[in-house]
């Protein structure tokens, strides 16, 4: 029997293509973005709403890879590796630029999987700072 409310005792979350990855206390990610938002380094047609919502994504899908709820360091690997806490490569900026449009819609919940699925699990396991130190490319598995 569960001990907290909504606490799942006994089988294990679904898996599978659209269910995303579960985790306790998800919804602390939106709290630890608000302290991005006005930092953020965008381009021109980016916004910062959409930025935050798809690295939100990524970061839920790191807490969640290690059994834990988000913290600070989730969100910030997730802005370090897309290029939006600094100077993006000109390169990087037209790469992301289509895939984080209308992430924060009302119509982005697939557009969010489809981020947080497009880092390799290996690359969730880095650190933000071993992150921005290494190519965008190679972090993303091109």
């Amino acid at each position: 029997m569960a001990d907290r409310p909504g606490e799942v005792v006994g089988a294990a979350p679904p898996v599978g293509a659209g269910l995303g990855s579960q985790g306790p206390d998800q919804g602390y990610a939106l709290k630890l973005a608000e302290r991005f938002a006005g930092r953020l380094v965008l381009a021109a047609g980016e916004r910062s709403d959409d930025a935050l919502a798809g690295c939100v994504a990524v970061a839920l899908r790191r807490a969640s890879l290690f059994g834990r709820a988000p913290v600070v360091h989730d969100l910030r690997l997730a802005l370090e590796l897309f290029g939006f806490l600094g100077d993006a490569d000109a390169d990087l900026v037209a790469w992301r630029r289509p895939r984080f449009a209308g992430a924060a819609g009302h119509h982005g919940y697939h557009v969010r999987l489809h981020l947080a699925d497009l880092v390799p699990t290996e690359t969730l396991r880095l650190t933000p700072d071993a992150a921005r130190a290494e190519n965008w490319r190679s972090l993303l598995g091109f």
